[in-house]
């Protein structure tokens, strides 16, 4: 009765959790719970009591969970089956070997759910049988679900799968370097010289990352939710441009942090918990590459230093300054920072005309548990709502979210357009840090679900400065930046390409884009943008390129510089 309870109370436990877990990701329990370990704590809890209802999911669970385990008590208490006597000592023989063969081949048919063989079983691994996402993490119970996030885990702690040699890392570099290597280090794949400056150097330099900011909103066929006029109306400036295909380093913010600061891909060794991010500078690094060609470097975040190791990791990697919530005044906000109108005005007031900087901008509004003032802000609830499908007008949730994303957008467009006004030279790079939160449509298409936008603006920038067909993802925002202002051979290192010059993939920890196609890392098939099926695609030719990359990427994070 004692064990049977504990696992009762465990599973009604467990789907009280999976609810909110698949609102926010889009998939019952995986290797994300992990990441809660390294989070704010204090934040999360009042994340899940302020939008999650925690303390009526709890009380739910209790009652539930007595319910069951009285019910269960009941059952047990109903006595024990006698069994058949027989009078000869085979006959007995075999009814025992009868019933420990059926409870055995129950057990085995119950642990593969609904199958006898591995080959067509439930496990986590080939579960997927359906064509929609959500019936498919359905299909996972909780039980399989967690043994999912440990297996993933485990695979993570021993170097993501991308178990490589040196032979073999040579024989990448050689690959994208596009002759043999030299010498002993990873680095002599990343250096590169550039090509001479494009445009006028700016005194200012501002990569804004966009929490949540992804790319669908700025689609035209969501135009009529007019949550994204700001940034839309920049872009439509003549010296502005948009990469669409553009996806994120990974599924969280840290990612996006990690990929900017040290320009290597994500190979979930986690960076900003690495020791080796701590030993010295990743010669990739954006900020002392920067500040070779003149500019003092800025992290601005708008959430607490502590947060991920942030401020340790920013400066750890070269940036001159960090600053964070607590370093300027803020009047409203959450536990996770500060609202976005008071982060840009402390960047705003900070800057010195006659100092060239370069500024990473972090926001956090756009985030759970939405607390702007939306209607103090101007939010035009009754807009949205009305553009809205269906199903979608009376959910209170989406709409607080799609305000947000609205808040979001509004103040990085306020924000440009007043530091372009004050210093007409800046150079303004946009960006969010992942998609895959909120979608209108319960299907999205793989491009809906995780690109986010890509944004140059500013003096010099112009339509024919990139070329049309080019992909990307964080990894290619350091190289593009120096092959816009640096002069003719000045070296850089940069394991991605710059989009100058062509760069023509992106990809993150689970899809890969390309200028005209995107898909799963772990899947044979390719989308268009719109979600047909693209066949004009060298897919062996992507995995080779994503496979190389990361494994560089991972040999550096984990093994160091040298080749060894």
């Amino acid at each position: 009765m004692v064990l049977g309870s504990i696992y009762v109370t465990l599973l009604i436990t467990l789907f009280h959790a999976r609810i909110p877990f698949y609102q926010e990701f889009h998939t019952g329990f995986n290797q994300m719970i992990f990441n809660t370990l390294n989070d704010d704590i204090v934040a999360l809890f009042y994340t899940l009591v302020a939008d999650y209802n925690l303390p009526v999911l709890l009380i739910s669970t209790a009652v539930i969970s007595y319910i069951f385990c009285r019910i269960l008590t009941k059952i047990l208490a109903t006595g024990t089956f006698t069994a058949p006597r027989f009078s000869q000592g085979y006959q007995k023989m075999m009814f025992r070997l009868g019933v420990v063969v059926i409870v055995f081949l129950f057990m085995v048919f119950t642990r593969f759910g609904g199958s006898l063989t591995y080959a067509h079983s439930l496990h986590w691994e080939n579960a997927t049988v359906s064509k929609d996402d959500f019936l498919n993490e359905a299909i996972i119970d909780d039980i399989q679900a967690l043994n999912r996030a440990y297996g993933i885990q485990k695979r993570v702690s021993e170097g993501t799968g991308i178990k490589v040699d040196a032979g073999k890392i040579r024989i990448y570099g050689a690959q994208l370097k596009g002759s043999a290597l030299t010498t002993n280090e990873v680095d002599e794949v990343f250096s590169k010289h550039a090509e001479g400056a494009r445009i006028p150097k700016p005194k200012h330099i501002f990569v804004i990352i966009g929490e949540s900011f992804a790319q669908w909103p700025l689609r035209e066929e969501y135009s009529s939710l007019h949550i994204a006029d700001g940034v839309k109306g920049i872009i439509a400036r003549e010296n502005a441009i948009h990469i669409p295909a553009f996806v994120p380093n990974g599924a969280f913010t840290p990612m996006a942090v990690t990929a900017v600061v040290s320009g290597l891909s994500d190979v979930s060794l986690y960076p900003n918990y690495h020791p080796e991010s701590y030993k010295g500078l990743y010669s990739t690094a954006i900020a002392p590459q920067m500040r070779k060609l003149g500019y003092k470097t800025n992290f601005w975040y708008g959430g607490a230093s502590s947060w991920e190791r942030i401020k340790a990791f920013t400066l750890a990697q070269g940036f001159d300054n960090f600053y964070g919530m607590g370093d300027f005044v803020s009047k409203s906000g959450n536990v996770w920072g500060s609202d976005d109108r008071y982060l840009f005005d402390a960047i705003a007031a900070s800057l010195d005309s006659d100092v060239p900087t370069l500024n990473v901008i972090l926001t956090v509004s756009n985030h759970a548990p939405y607390s702007v003032d939306l209607a103090q802000e101007g939010f035009n609830e009754s807009q949205v709502i009305a553009a809205l499908p269906a199903d979608g007008k009376e959910d209170k949730d989406l709409i607080k979210r799609l305000g947000h994303y609205w808040y979001t957008d509004q103040q990085i467009a306020k924000f440009v357009l007043k530091m372009q006004e004050q210093y007409p030279d800046s150079l303004f790079v946009i960006t969010g840090d992942h998609a895959d939160r909120t979608n209108i449509s319960k299907t999205p298409t793989t491009f809906d679900r995780y690109t986010i936008p890509l944004l140059l603006y500013g003096k010099g920038i112009n339509k024919q400065i990139i070329p049309q067909n080019v992909a990307g993802s964080h990894i290619n925002i350091a190289p593009t930046l120096i092959e816009l202002i640096a002069p003719l051979g000045f070296e850089y290192y940069a394991e991605g390409k710059s989009l100058t010059r062509g760069s023509d993939i992106g990809f993150s920890h689970n899809v890969w884009i390309t200028p005209n196609a995107i898909g799963k890392i772990q899947g044979e098939a390719a989308e268009s943008f719109t979600g047909g099926v693209e066949t004009g695609v060298d897919r062996a030719s992507v995995q080779q390129s994503v496979e190389a990359m990361r494994a560089l990427a991972w040999w550096r994070i984990e093994k160091g510089k040298m080749i060894k």
